[in-house]
């Protein structure tokens, strides 16, 4: 798992010297599992700066009208908060089979607070004690956190020189995972992954495939859906979320579609009532007017490949993409390159391979803002390299 500068709080507050919170840590006198006293918890930084490009966020808000039939639908639902919610949430799920399409239903959809517990669901499910998973890195990070508080082996797959998977099922086939994580497109490399790959995996693998398409609506021309490649592959999985296309990070709604007894065995470890009335609505509204934020999609698209044309025209050594951010390097201090642009008023992400950085598409303002930034970084690490 890769680290990010910044990341945030560990997992337990600190104990000072002086007896406060802040120094050393209080694990000896909490009743910790052994195996989550090294972890850390997941968290991109959150600073007020002008420009926040660090966390593949949709720029564009939710347009006027969207706002209006969001508030409408909250409204409408606002009497029955007295009551729980539909606790399966059948109206959203056949609304995101409709989205989906490929002739999914109701009934092979499911939804829940963003991808991140959908993923935690099914290894609650597939994963646990005894059993591993397997994913490829640089990846999605989340993935193997989840999966140790899960309890859950994490089995570290390598990836090639440039980031493809071509060994990945010789890789499965040798290891024999309970659940294979492919992310595509990949996180924070941005590459994907072709349908003949994830055949090959998926019949490598003994257990579950779970692809994580979170950036799908992002992809160049003719890469397609995993979705395709379900009938028939009862233990294949596909997550996506509406944090990103549907520029609703905020409304915490991911979701997947997999063969109903999937979705079957989900009933068995979810929450109950795990989806706000709240949720539910937002996520419907925002579905039902799809075409006001998956209009960005394009425009996000058309920056992402501008983006990375003059980063390399600069150059610099950029991966091809197929999300709303591109991984660009390489540098000897990254981490310098990273606080200066931050001390310019431009947030990105310092994570990935060792030199690398990653930066969110944003509004033609916000990339605008970031390539000014970044020229004068760079400027100020030629005159540094001149000096020597």
């Amino acid at each position: 798992m890769t680290e990010d500068t910044g990341a945030g709080p560990t997992l337990f507050p600190r104990a000072s010297a002086a007896g406060g919170y802040g120094g050393s840590s209080p694990r000896a006198v909490l009743p910790v599992r052994d195996d989550l006293r090294d972890l850390h918890p997941y968290g991109a930084p959150q600073l007020d700066v002008p420009v926040q490009l660090n966390t593949n966020e949709n720029p564009y808000a939710p347009s006027a009208s969207l706002q209006k039939a969001i508030a409408e639908a909250v409204a409408g639902v606002a009497v029955t908060l007295n009551r729980y919610p539909d606790r399966d949430a059948l109206d959203l799920r056949k609304d995101l089979a409709d989205y989906l399409g490929h002739g999914l239903t109701a009934a092979s959809t499911w939804a829940a607070n963003g991808s991140n517990e959908v993923i935690q669901q099914l290894l609650q499910a597939f994963g646990g004690p005894g059993r591993t998973a397997l994913g490829f890195e640089p990846s999605y990070s989340m993935h193997p956190l989840i999966s140790r508080v899960t309890c859950t082996e994490w089995i570290a797959g390598t990836r090639d020189d440039d980031y493809g998977l071509a060994t990945a099922p010789e890789q499965v086939a040798a290891r024999k995972p309970d659940v294979v994580f492919i992310t595509s497109p990949n996180n924070p490399t941005g590459t994907s992954v072709s349908l003949n790959l994830i055949e090959a995996v998926y019949d490598a693998a003994p257990g579950m495939v779970i692809v994580d398409e979170a950036y799908a609506e992002f992809r160049r021309d003719g890469t397609p859906s995993a979705l395709t490649l379900l009938p028939g592959r009862e233990r294949l999985v596909v997550t996506r979320t509406m944090s990103k296309a549907f520029a609703a990070a905020g409304t915490r709604l991911g979701y997947l579609a997999a063969d109903p007894a999937v979705i079957d065995v989900l009933l068995t470890v979810r929450l109950p009532y795990h989806l706000s009335t709240v949720t539910q609505a937002v996520a419907r509204a925002a579905l039902a007017h799809r075409g006001e934020p998956l209009a960005t999609v394009e425009a996000l698209r058309v920056g992402r490949d501008d983006l990375v044309q003059w980063l390399r025209g600069r150059g610099l050594k950029v991966a091809d993409s197929d999300a709303n951010f591109v991984l660009f390097g390489v540098f000897d201090n990254r981490d310098a390159v990273w606080q200066q642009l931050l001390d310019l008023g431009v947030l990105i992400r310092n994570t990935g391979p060792k030199g690398w950085l990653r930066v969110t598409v944003g509004t033609p303002a916000e990339t605008a803002a970031f390539k000014i930034a970044l020229l004068e970084v760079l400027s100020e690490v030629l005159s540094e390299v001149l000096s020597l």
